[in-house]
């Protein structure tokens, strides 16, 4: 099972970092990463997997979530299945 995490805001030191360290804490397994910034706008989509997890993927959203909001960013945990659904009409 993988999951799609993105990431949109100001650009900071550390973004990527502190992202993939709380897959690195749920042991999800990050297996592509693409990033750009726009001037100070950051972006990035991370394609994650998510079989051998330590806890439930809600609580890997929620603390997504909460990293988003500490740094004043926009950071959406999307399930594969739900984001292949949502794109294939």
């Amino acid at each position: 099972m993988k999951a799609v995490v993105t990431v949109i805001g100001k650009d900071n030191v550390g973004i990527l970092h502190k992202v993939s360290g709380i897959c690195t804490e749920y042991n999800a397994n990050v297996l592509e990463v693409t990033q750009s910034v726009l001037q100070d706008m950051f972006a990035m989509i991370m394609l994650v997997d998510i079989s051998a997890m330590s806890a439930d993927f809600a609580q890997l959203v929620d603390r997504m979530e909460t990293l988003g909001k500490e740094l004043g960013l926009s950071i959406h945990t999307m399930h594969e299945d739900i984001f292949n659904s949502m794109h294939s009409i």
